[in-house]
């Protein structure tokens, strides 16, 4: 059963993990305990040893090994080789998932478009439905330990038919424990729990069987399902072709889906790659088990580690890297019988149960349409309870730019218009600007202008109250200089010549006494 604890960490509290560390089903605990304890024991056989038993040349060589041994493990990509091979298989762990066939979207389509209240109308989609659930058994059989554990023969899968047939049916003891599985035995004699599923008659069974294939014939019922969907429509139960290919593009996909399981079944991880960091861990817990002892030291005045006995570090590192290995082994096969692998039979039970609900007894069963609570009121709210009354008073999300503040400045607000002929704004000496000390010139309507128009303004007032750099507004006077002989040799459209002409703007350069006065020593421009 897959352990679920998504109520417990709902909320981020404080120590909100630490609680699931104290549960046993499902945990880690659980998975590495057996392997834990044989690393344990053989370390602590080394020590004894390695303490009580070695002759001092004896330990000297030991150390030596050690200390080889110690040096060996960072040669070991642990981190690199684990945690891609892990991605690598959680990834196709919930690929896996996603696989499993689920018939909602396909019944609700038969439930809409195969008509007819008689009982003629009822078997046609019952049938249908039906059929497409004998797929997902027939290949949920194939794959998953769960499934064929609860239907071993076809046997299983068949409703109960003729005498020579029938299948023993026998009740479950109450005192029987929900652990223990079938087949159990009673004194001398094992009866097996036999159950007829009722997914296949006879007649069906026999036909499924007169047809011989080598592979697996899960997709058998797929094709029974699309020639009982074209007789109904040529009997007027589906009444156009688009509801008949409606119909059968949700038929695909769901097939689709059993057909990816089957693969995911049949193409495993190589298992080089498993091999490989299979070796990789248990090389490298080897390595430790040696290299890891606490040694003494090889000269007798030298300094030695201190001694603590219990290798606390490594045991550490060996619940982590082995740890992660064992969820890599509990979820490259998601369809066997462990706390975590996915509960087919239950899906069996839940799909068969909505799809015959909705396709018959929901079948032109509708509530009747009234007017909603919202009717005469043009914003509809729902009603808050006290405990989420303060979801109220926070303002609705309008977007991350709705609260920006704008300039106050309306000459930055004002449209221009852009003209196909209009030469790009270039700013070469931009990066001059940016290093000067605040320049008093302030680059405007840059839409109307380009390098025929400068518009650049410069604060009249007194030339001591800002610093340019000489050098730069020198530049800017001889490219203003250039583009006005370039303008005058350009013709000009009549249609622009029609409109108002923008001012032109003055850059004038700063006296030769505010130069001095704010840069002693500087050259003249």
């Amino acid at each position: 059963m897959t352990v679920s604890y998504t109520l417990k960490v709902a909320n981020s509290r404080f120590g909100g993990f630490s609680k699931l560390l104290f549960r046993w089903k499902g945990s880690i605990y659980k998975l590495l305990y057996k392997e834990f304890i044989v690393f344990v024991v053989l370390y602590a056989l080394l020590s004894i040893v390695y303490r009580r038993l070695l002759t001092e040349e004896q330990k000297r060589l030991y150390t030596k090994v050690a200390q080889y041994c110690n040096r060996s493990t960072d040669l070991i990509p642990m981190s690199f080789v684990l945690g891609f091979y892990v991605t690598l298989i959680v990834n196709r762990w919930w690929a896996q998932y996603t696989s499993i066939p689920l018939p909602d979207q396909l019944m609700c389509v038969i439930s809409s478009n195969v008509h007819g209240k008689d009982e003629r109308g009822r078997i046609l989609r019952r049938t249908l439905v039906r059929y497409a659930n004998l797929s997902a058994v027939l290949i949920l059989r194939s794959v998953s330990t769960r499934v064929l554990k609860r239907f071993p023969t076809m046997d299983h899968v068949v409703e109960a038919g003729s005498t020579q047939n029938q299948i023993p049916i026998v009740a479950i003891p109450k005192t029987i424990s929900p652990k223990r599985p079938f087949p159990f035995i009673m004194g001398s004699m094992v009866l097996t729990l036999c159950l007829a599923a009722g997914f296949m008659t006879q007649d069906e069974r026999k036909q499924f069987e007169s047809l011989y294939s080598d592979f697996n014939k899960y997709w058998i019922p797929c094709v029974w399902f699309t020639n009982l969907a074209a007789q109904a429509r040529r009997d007027g139960r589906i009444r156009d072709d688009v509801a008949l290919r409606l119909l059968m593009d949700e038929l695909n996909l769901f097939r689709a889906k059993c057909s990816m399981l089957f693969h995911y079944d049949w193409i495993s991880i190589p298992l080089v790659y498993t091999q490989v960091v299979t070796i990789a861990v248990y090389s490298f817990f080897a390595f430790c088990l040696i290299g890891r002892q606490f040694l003494e030291p090889l000269e007798p005045g030298q300094e030695g580690d201190l001694d603590m006995y219990i290798p606390l570090s490594t045991l550490l590192q060996f619940f982590f890297y082995a740890g992660w290995l064992k969820v890599a082994e509990q979820i490259i096969n998601p369809f066997g019988e462990d706390d975590d692998d996915f509960e087919t039979n239950k899906l069996i039970d839940r799909n068969l149960q909505v799809s015959l609900l909705s396709v018959d007894d929901m079948y032109q069963n509708l509530p009747p349409a009234t007017k909603d609570k919202y009717w005469n009121e043009s914003t509809a709210q729902p009603p808050y309870t006290i405990a989420t009354a303060a979801e109220t008073l926070k303002p609705s999300f309008l977007g991350s730019t709705f609260d920006m503040r704008m300039t106050e400045d309306m000459e930055q607000s004002q449209t221009v218009e852009a003209s196909p002929n209009m030469a790009r704004t270039q700013t070469p000496l931009l990066s001059r600007f940016l290093a000067a000390a605040s320049p008093a010139i302030s680059i405007k309507n840059f839409g109307r202008g380009g390098r025929a128009t400068p518009h650049l303004r410069r604060a009249r007032g007194d030339s001591t109250a800002h610093s340019e750099d000489p050098e730069a507004v020198s530049r800017i006077e001889e490219e203003e200089t250039e583009d006005e002989e370039s303008q005058r040799g350009s013709p000009c459209s009549p249609k622009a010549s029609n409109k108002q002409k923008l001012p032109l703007i003055q850059v004038e350069a700063p006296s030769k006494e505010s130069i001095e006065a704010e840069q002693p020593g500087a050259g003249e421009p």
